[in-house]
């Protein structure tokens, strides 16, 4: 048996260059969690059309009225579902925001606030929040567990999660997701 090819492959193998090439090439291939998640600039929405709300129910006990613009449902490069909300309240008013929700981490970001008029103000401190089922707004928590975000470390495709809401199926429970 000759030696020369083994004491090649170890001289190889010992060598720092040769195994820290490896290591780099072992993490840019196989450990995604070493990628640092940038998000995407948020573009905000066309203004949304009476026609185009889709009804979300968050509970029995909730009196408001909660919609999710269906044309305005997109998931971004970054991953983040952003979407269109209106709330119409028990009071008579109309509340229209443009928010983002990010499975992997279960949070939910307030981009912009519409005005009667149709225009548009980004929100003055945007910041990821978690999303809670006990917080006073319970349709974010729907929306992430039922529609956009069963599978948490993924999004919904938007025309699988807005027929579940057309529908009135939550995803969780039904399990159709592809």
């Amino acid at each position: 048996m000759r030696l020369e090819p083994l004491l090649c492959i170890a001289a190889l193998l010992a060598s720092p260059s040769a195994f820290g090439a490896m290591a780099t090439t072992w993490e840019q291939d196989f450990d995604e969690d070493t990628k640092a998640w940038k998000e995407i600039e948020a573009q905000l929405p066309p203004y949304p059309k009476t026609k185009d709300l889709i009804r979300v129910e968050p509970g029995s006990e909730i009196s408001h009225r909660f919609y999710v613009d269906a044309a305005s449902v997109t998931v971004g490069a970054d991953g983040v579902v952003r979407y269109t909300m209106v709330i119409k309240t028990t009071g008579g008013a109309t509340n229209v925001t443009y928010e983002g929700m990010r499975c992997e981490t279960r949070e939910g970001k307030l981009y912009a606030l519409g005005h009667p008029d149709g225009r548009w103000t980004r929100a003055r401190n945007p910041a990821w929040k978690r999303i809670l089922l006990r917080d006073m707004a319970p349709h974010h928590y729907v929306l992430y567990r039922e529609y956009f975000c069963p599978e948490p470390a993924k999004a919904t495709p938007p025309r699988i999660a807005l027929d579940a809401m057309r529908r009135g199926v939550g995803l969780a429970a039904a399990k159709i997701i592809d």
